[in-house]
């Protein structure tokens, strides 16, 4: 590793400098949970705040990016789409980016048609990849930030086949950008939810962390909240990836792209039976929306990842970003070999 271009000390978070932040944490733009109150929160605590910009609805876009207008004094609040479908529509962002936020994060699709309002806006590029072989095109639309995201993330990623674990994803993206791009500053994703994984995230390479999870667990999150218990009562052992719930919730996915969650017993029953769901769906379909109406969540679904095993609460957004930085320091002290 080039470590001329990447930072001395694991204590020292290029992240922190560029975007005057005091954490190394990114809020994960997770839709439909990356709300306003959670995004302002998460600026005023002192890190990233992005807005789940999402699937790119632009009513639901307006209301929240509007709730954490106030919060954009600090510089810290922006917002995330996903990539292939502002390929169908891009009018939120065209509507955030009037607003100058201080970043817009792009994930699942290319994101060079893009780049230029972006940068017309004043605002950064933060790009979310999964594999290295995709590096390069971040790199081509000028992304300020990568996200290297492992599959151990919640909600959506690459499947089985694809997917890359962060402990040997990170390394080796750190490694390629000090040889390629080393003002491009790298972040973690999947797996981070207390200071130990934060601290791991520096150490392998990493700038900071883009957190989902564990943020998503908070009382600021959109996220409903027997679904944000079940989470807590769950271990790293209870999330699966497939494509049963964007099948269930007529989320029409491209591949490689698939979905983690808790593995319920309504997933259970499907998910050795992909094909045979995607043939005919609605039957299950209606099983699963009665589940979301009822709050029931053997039926609904709870979008976590691996790290739900680290969720032991649900307090406010700021008392997580505490913790998870105040405990990063120590273990980073600590650390001697």
């Amino acid at each position: 590793m080039n470590t001329a271009s990447r930072p001395q000390t694991p204590t020292v978070s290029r992240f922190c400098t560029r975007y005057q932040l005091s954490t190394p944490i990114a809020l994960a733009p997770m839709a439909l949970a990356s709300g306003g109150a959670l995004a302002a929160a998460c600026a005023q605590a002192g890190a990233l705040g992005l807005v789940g910009g999402g699937y790119g609805d632009l009513a639901w876009t307006q209301r929240e990016y509007t709730l954490a207008l106030p919060a954009a004094t600090t510089g810290r609040i922006g917002c995330g789409f996903i990539t292939w479908k502002l390929d169908e529509d891009a009018s939120a962002l065209d509507w955030v980016l009037q607003h100058r936020p201080r970043a817009v994060m792009l994930s699942f699709g290319d994101p060079r048609p893009y780049a230029s309002r972006i940068a017309a806006a004043g605002s950064s590029l933060i790009c979310q990849i999964q594999r290295l072989e995709q590096a390069a095109q971040a790199v081509e639309a000028g992304a300020d930030v990568i996200v290297a995201q492992g599959g151990e993330a919640g909600g959506h990623g690459m499947d089985a086949l694809n997917a890359r674990a962060v402990i040997t994803l990170v390394p080796e993206l750190a490694d390629w950008l000090a040889r390629h791009a080393p003002e491009t500053l790298l972040l973690a994703a999947g797996g981070v939810a207390d200071g130990r994984t934060l601290a791991a995230a520096r150490v392998l390479g990493a700038d900071g962390a883009l957190v989902g999870s564990r943020l998503w667990a908070t009382q600021e999150s959109l996220a409903p909240e027997g679904a944000k218990a079940q989470a807590v009562r769950a271990s790293g052992d209870g999330t699966a990836r497939s494509a049963v719930f964007d099948v269930l919730r007529r989320k029409n996915w491209p591949a490689p792209y698939d979905f983690r969650a808790l593995r319920n017993d309504l997933h259970r029953q499907w998910e050795s039976r992909i094909d045979a769901l995607r043939a005919a769906p609605d039957a299950a379909r209606a099983e699963y929306d009665a589940g979301v109406k009822a709050g029931d969540f053997s039926r609904a679904h709870a979008t976590v990842g691996e790290a739900t095993g680290l969720i032991q609460d649900l307090p406010p957004a700021a008392q997580v970003i505490a913790r998870m930085t105040a405990q990063a320091r120590e273990v980073l002290g600590q650390i001697s070999l």
